[in-house]
């Protein structure tokens, strides 16, 4: 596979930006080589500066959920903006997104529209905290809420701790108002209720935690939680950047039938354009300004091409059958691959059950383990990500891109054929058994 032209832009990126990217991730630390330059996606393909081609699992980390380029996003986002960019101004779009998304949402009331999904969290937490007049947040180890200062907090060494900063540049003052506990660990909830009683404003969670690897949770831990919230007059906060409009038009609320009392959304809502938004209760909702006294602002909030993506692709979201269908895609992809593995691990001796895929609707996630489930960030073998640096290799070499980290999910969308996936299945087999081999 040729890498010269990513190779040459990645060289002269570097003199522009900090590791020669503009998000973490993208710089390949974690898989090794260049990072590849995409020049254009179509579909469930995208194409690199070097002309190499692929069936992309990433999309763009999850709101491609139609695929690159769909005709009817692509037609909106034409359409509106031959009318001018941005305005700054309320537009009829903001209304016709809003009523669409609230019209097939049983969970929220009133929304804000923002521009990406870090703000929708931290808007959210401010809600909450304006809200409730308290100021400590209780957050999960392994759960990722965006980069804001109050939520970049790592576990420390107790099962309820206020936990290190996992960066610098934040105050110690604003890691001593975030409670961290581990997933799935009732006791250490109600551990933190007990020990800080009357002080804690909300509870975020990513319902179904997907930064770290899948942490599939129980509904009855989410249940939980939501009770042990409504006793202490604490807020739930579902995390839905990932999982909202991706498992289901109502997202993991609705996939598990739980009332949070805010959620936040992510770009999945704008087609793949930078947008995020936080919902709840119109009482709740009012307390935000101009309403209430809560402050929240943002110049490109609303803004009209993104709201004409969101309506185009969030209309076909709400297509019979459309997540069913996805599921099924997903699924087939994942038995294909077991079938290729199986008879590629035969050949090279290694033993069958040290690989699990994870997966809820079309999300999903590759270890390298015999472990049937795995619920917290602690249970993830961080030895084990050596060899999904070898399988991020082999997949590039065959044609199939994911995204270059083991703790990141992929992702299945609509454009995705059938002859892509047993093409993917087949690269995967190849590439495990290569992979595999170390053990």
């Amino acid at each position: 596979m040729k890498r010269e032209k990513s190779e040459a832009l990645f060289e002269k990126a570097k003199k522009y930006f900090p590791g020669g990217v503009n998000s973490p991730v993208r710089a390949f630390r974690s898989v090794g080589g260049t990072p590849l330059f995409i020049q254009k996606g179509k579909g469930a393909h995208i194409w690199d500066a070097d002309g190499n081609e692929f069936i992309d699992f990433c999309g763009s980390w999850g709101p491609l959920i139609l695929g690159h380029a769909n005709g009817k996003v692509v037609e909106a986002i034409k359409r509106t903006v031959e009318n001018g960019s941005s305005f700054g101004a309320p537009t009829e779009l903001e209304n016709e997104l809003a009523e669409l998304i609230l019209k097939n949402n049983r969970y929220i009331q009133k929304i804000r529209f923002v521009s990406s999904g870090t703000e929708a969290v931290m808007s959210a937490i401010r809600l909450a905290r304006g809200y409730t007049k308290r100021n400590k947040i209780l957050k999960f180890d392994g759960c990722y809420h965006g980069h804001s200062d109050s939520l970049l907090v790592k576990a420390g060494s107790g099962l309820v701790t206020f936990g290190n900063t996992s960066s610098a540049g934040v105050p110690e003052s604003f890691v001593n108002e975030t409670i961290v506990v581990p997933l799935n660990n009732e006791e250490a909830v109600r551990q933190a209720f007990t020990e800080f009683k009357d002080q804690i404003a909300c509870v975020i969670i990513e319902p179904i935690p997907a930064n770290n690897g899948l942490l599939l949770q129980r509904k009855e831990y989410l249940q939980f939680l939501r009770t042990i919230c409504t006793e202490n007059k604490t807020l739930l906060l579902f995390d839905e950047v990932i999982s909202g409009f991706r498992v289901g038009f109502e997202g993991a609320a609705g996939y598990y039938n739980i009332q949070p009392d805010i959620i936040t959304y992510g770009k999945i809502i704008g087609g793949g354009l930078p947008v995020g938004m936080y919902g709840a209760s119109a009482e709740m909702m009012n307390h935000i300004s101009p309403e209430g006294n809560v402050y929240q602002a943002g110049t490109l909030s609303g803004n009209p091409v993104a709201m004409a993506a969101g309506i185009a692709q969030l209309t076909e979201c709400l297509k019979p059958n459309f997540y069913k269908d996805l599921e099924s895609k997903t699924q087939f992809l994942i038995d294909t691959i077991f079938q290729n593995y199986k008879s590629c691990v035969t050949l090279s001796g290694v033993e069958e059950d040290q690989l699990q895929i994870f997966s809820i609707g079309s999300i999903f996630w590759i270890a390298f383990t015999d472990k049937k489930n795995i619920g917290s960030a602690e249970e993830i073998d961080a030895d084990s990500m050596k060899y999904f640096r070898i399988l991020h290799k082999e997949l590039l070499e065959r044609g199939v891109y994911i995204g270059p980290s083991g703790y990141e999910v992929g992702f299945v969308c609509e454009a995705h054929t059938e002859d892509d996936l047993i093409r993917t299945a087949k690269a995967f087999g190849e590439a495990l058994a290569i992979a595999m081999k170390l053990k």
